[in-house]
């Protein structure tokens, strides 16, 4: 039975007969809805999402469009091989490609400003280690970007032209940009829109059925028919598939207010890319420190705590604006997801039911070909 107030028409035109539901209106999501419309636009596409606007990271992240520091990348070679490293760093790359195809860079206020990474001295990886491994890296990612000398030594004076404080040296990656995320969502609704998929907010799965060749969808606002389900919810995926390698990771930001002498112009990495610092409308966003506490920040509970937010303002205070002390006026959270493989989950779990998740803090980046790489999966199917 559907909710008692439903009419008719509501239940045949919005609940039944769909080709295609994606849950979760993200980036892989939307991207993963559009694509499918895109391709076959004959299909009947939905999208249901547990809240007013995206739950997880995609709305909350600090939109950078970039695809690993040395030091991140020297981080995650201590667990992968350079195969699986260059695999994933190509997938970043295409997937901010793919991004600004989409939806073009005004947008999405794509800004190629570059980004640097920052050493102040005592990082785990030292400037010099990092400085030594740029011919390497230049190298190894010219073959997926077809871009040279990506990295470089920072001028030394740089650090003193943006302000900073104990900042010993940076690295320049001349291919790093940002963008503006709200910008980013709406232009990926308008696309969305423009191909006829309607998209649900406030609508939370709450069951999944499945009935022979099509799959049933209880949610808080009703029950939706559906051939195929593709689950784009990143860090929530485990409230329906606990034995997936996906760990949710919160992450913190905060924002100042208005700077009239800010001297910052770029997107910045600092301790393996565990926090991140970037220009906005003449503020500074910085965000991470999830590293402190990596055991607390493993939940899908938004929040900020003392403990990360203190860290957050100590890099602010004392290193990137030492000469002042701005307000802030923002601080919120998003929730990411980790695993143990730097690799997306991208696959069908079961009969008719798929999933993309798992973009290791990178979904900016790798969204756009996630959602086309699992749409491309149920059309094989169909």
């Amino acid at each position: 039975m559907m909710h008692s107030n439903y009419s008719y028409w509501e239940d045949k035109t919005f609940f039944k007969h769909y080709d295609v539901i994606v849950i979760g209106s993200g980036i892989v999501g939307l991207n993963a809805a559009y694509q499918l419309k895109f391709k076959e636009p004959v299909l009947k596409v939905g999208v249901i999402e547990a809240g007013f606007l995206p739950t997880g990271a995609s709305t909350k992240n600090a939109g950078f469009a970039c695809f690993g520091s040395i030091s991140e990348i020297l981080n995650e070679l201590k667990t992968s091989t350079e195969e699986e490293v260059l695999e994933v760093v190509e997938a970043r790359w295409k997937g901010l490609v793919k991004l600004k195809m989409i939806l073009g860079e005004k947008a999405i206020d794509y800004q190629n400003f570059g980004g640097y990474e920052v050493f102040k001295g005592g990082e785990e990886f030292s400037s010099l280690t990092c400085i030594e491994n740029i011919p390497y890296f230049n190298k190894l990612f010219k073959s997926i970007t077809g871009q040279t000398d990506i990295y470089a030594v920072a001028n030394k004076n740089k650090a003193a032209v943006f302000g900073f404080s104990h900042v010993n040296s940076m690295i320049y990656n001349r291919c790093e940009a940002q963008i503006d995320t709200g910008k980013m969502m709406s232009a990926l609704l308008g696309r969305v829109q423009e191909v006829n998929t309607p998209v649900f907010n406030n609508c939370k799965l709450l069951e999944i059925i499945h009935q022979e060749n099509h799959v049933i969808l209880k949610t808080n606002q009703g029950v939706f028919k559906t051939n195929k389900v593709i689950i784009a919810t990143n860090g929530f995926i485990n409230e329906f598939y606990p034995d997936l390698q996906v760990f949710p990771g919160r992450g913190q930001v905060l924002v100042t207010q208005q700077i009239p002498t800010l001297k910052i112009k770029g997107t910045f990495h600092y301790d393996k890319g565990f926090f991140y610092f970037r220009n906005i409308n003449n503020r500074i966003l910085l965000g991470g420190g999830r590293n402190i506490d990596f055991k607390l920040e493993e939940t899908t509970q938004a929040g900020i705590t003392d403990q990360v937010q203190s860290a957050l303002e100590e890099l602010l205070y004392e290193t990137i604006i030492p000469d002042e002390k701005p307000i802030i006026e923002y601080r919120w959270s998003g929730v990411m997801a980790f695993g143990n493989e730097l690799k997306p989950i991208i696959k069908k779990l079961e009969p008719n039911v798929f999933c993309a998740v798992r973009c290791n803090g990178m979904g900016v980046s790798m969204g756009s070909l996630s959602g086309q790489q699992v749409a491309d999966l149920v059309l094989n199917e169909m």
